[in-house]
């Protein structure tokens, strides 16, 4: 395997593993990287997807305590039954919606116009959201929300599937709108993320199974493992960070990187044309939505 591709590979992972679990867009970032690296072919498509897998280990790692109380639990405890339910029902319009719209919205939605609105859009809602009273919280806790809060969470997950939205941005401060507390909504976000993220990494290898060989294996290795590191380090300092700051410089953020993608689309930097890619019609997750 050439070893300055592994370079690319583990620089790709360390892009992904920062930027997923962040209100900013994971994809956009890994788009902008791609073109800069040369790395932006077909299987770099699917590298990009695959590579969230070890995002998501990271994941379970930080929250092992609580899923593996939850799965021992899930045989004879009701709030552990509510949870589990609440993420497979929070899961399901994903895949609905994912089905139904996916085409059509890779088809319409994907340039350069639409995504850097946005991810201007994102942001002011980011600081809308900020800027609402303590009051309207009510729920502290994701052992706290009811089937219908979860729902209503996945309903905004979907809004993923607009480019340029970014899953963990819709989902955490969509349910912040919806009166779940900065860390309820960033750990529903997260445990979210579990079934979701997967599921596309899983779909993304199948469907393109035929452009992946063994020769493949330490290049998409690499990648995982970066990926899995940066996303503890990242998940772990975005909870430190969640307790006692708001999500206004990612608004902010946002705002910037929006107008990135305007004068890089405009002066053809970056092929954002790479947007065009096939998992994005199963399910609305970072990865194939910058």
């Amino acid at each position: 395997m050439d070893v300055v591709l592994l370079v690319k590979a583990a620089i790709m992972g360390v892009v992904e593993g920062l930027t997923e679990f962040l209100p900013i867009s994971s994809t956009g970032h890994l788009i902008l990287a791609g073109s800069l690296l040369g790395f932006d072919d077909a299987k770099a498509k699917v590298f990009d997807i695959a590579i969230q897998t070890g995002a998501i280990f990271a994941v379970i790692l930080v929250y092992w305590a609580k899923i593996r109380s939850t799965l021992v639990a899930l045989p004879t405890e009701r709030q552990a039954q509510r949870f589990a339910l609440n993420v497979f029902i929070a899961f399901v319009p994903a895949v609905v919606l994912g089905l139904l719209f996916g085409k059509a919205i890779k088809a319409h939605l994907f340039t350069p116009v639409v995504v850097a609105s946005t991810f201007i859009i994102g942001g002011f809602i980011i600081l809308w959201a900020e800027r609402r009273p303590a009051s309207a919280t009510r729920i502290h806790s994701v052992d706290a929300m009811t089937p219908l809060d979860a729902i209503k969470v996945g309903l905004v997950q979907c809004l993923a599937m607009i480019p340029g939205t970014s899953r963990s941005g819709a989902t955490i401060i969509g349910g912040m709108l919806l009166g779940l507390s900065r860390q309820a909504a960033t750990d529903f976000s997260f445990f979210l993320a579990i079934p979701t993220l997967i599921g596309a990494g899983v779909y993304s290898l199948y469907k393109e199974r035929a452009l992946l060989s063994a020769a493949d294996i330490p290049l998409f290795a690499t990648g995982l493992v970066f990926s899995f590191l940066s996303a503890w380090l990242c998940v772990r300092w975005l909870l430190r960070y969640i307790s006692t700051h708001s999500f206004v410089p990612f608004a902010y953020y946002r705002i910037v990187f929006g107008v990135i993608v305007l004068v890089t689309a405009w002066t053809g930097w970056v092929q954002w044309g790479r947007l065009i890619i096939g998992p994005c019609v199963s399910l609305p997750v970072e990865s194939p939505l910058p």
